[in-house]
């Protein structure tokens, strides 16, 4: 199962937010697409800062969906770069649910966000150096 804490989270805070009733399904857990969401919000808001002016994301891969997220999780999206090209930039993002007010924090999914640096016209751009 997912990471109790052990290492904590990689990267940095990108993202936080409360999971919702009106964000479960049936079973009661956090929508797995919920999540999905606000990784990709995270990781845009990255590739933003580093693009300096907008990115679009072009690839999701590596999902790993470690523990379910409850209503009323503390929702953490961490990012890392580990890789810049000419005009992409991929992140590592984990998600880490604090559970309750002062709960455990847990690692609950991890992924990968490929942006793109666009311009104006939604085409590629160069990356500023860093």
């Amino acid at each position: 199962m997912g990471d109790t804490g052990e290492h904590g989270p990689r990267g940095e805070l990108a993202l936080r937010t409360v999971a919702m009733p009106g964000d479960t399904n049936p079973a009661g857990d956090i929508f797995g697409g919920w999540i999905m969401f606000q990784m990709d919000l995270a990781a845009g808001l990255a590739g933003t800062a580093r693009a300096h002016g907008r990115v679009a994301t072009v690839a999701a891969t590596h999902f790993e969906f470690l523990q379910p997220v409850h209503v009323g999780d503390a929702v953490s999206c961490y990012t890392a770069l580990l890789r810049a090209g000419r005009t992409s930039l991929t992140y590592a993002v984990e998600v880490w649910a604090q559970r309750g007010r002062h709960g455990t924090l847990v690692r609950v999914t991890a992924a990968e966000f490929t942006m793109v640096a666009v311009d104006e016209h939604g085409r590629p751009r160069p990356l500023p150096e860093a």
